[in-house]
């Protein structure tokens, strides 16, 4: 299809990808049955598909590729055969090759600037009924919130 032809894995990677798959061993059906194996290549495509353009798997029906169940069926397969982690593995063995991997800048799950919405902050507030209470009699001895010495008697002014 046309809508999916720029989804399609290249002759390149395919070459690199295939070996990676897991070798598949066809069982006897009972009454020498079954149904046609769909090339790896074709799941693959729709796999991808589905991954980088976040569609659910049943939308790969429409597509063209293959059926959804099948896609998820082989994508579940090959994530425990760890095929995806491979991919990973030489992707960032390849990049390591090309630019080159240093991990001494990076930061794990942080962040090393201000929110840009984050605003002025309020200071405490009280959340419950036991800190409301210790705050109005603050406020009853003169030492409590804004507005002055005593302000509101015992609540928020």
């Amino acid at each position: 299809m046309a809508t999916t032809q720029e989804f399609t894995i290249s002759d390149a990677l395919w070459t690199r990808l295939a070996p990676l798959l897991p070798v598949h061993v066809p069982k006897a059906h009972p009454l020498g049955r079954h149904r046609q194996r769909l090339a790896d290549r074709d799941v693959l495509d729709a796999i991808f598909f589905v991954l980088r353009t976040g569609c659910q798997w049943k939308t790969l029906n429409a597509t063209g590729l293959v059926k959804g169940s099948t896609a998820h069926s082989c994508f579940q397969q090959w994530v425990k055969a760890g095929v995806f982690a491979r991919l990973w593995d030489e992707a960032l063995q390849d990049y390591d090759d090309l630019i080159g991997l240093t991990f001494a800048w990076m930061a794990l799950d942080g962040s090393l600037h201000k929110a840009p919405l984050g605003g002025k902050k309020n200071g405490a507030q009280p959340h419950g009924p036991g800190q409301r209470r210790r705050q109005a009699q603050l406020a009853d001895r003169g030492a409590g919130p804004p507005g002055g010495p005593g302000a509101g008697r015992g609540e928020w002014a």
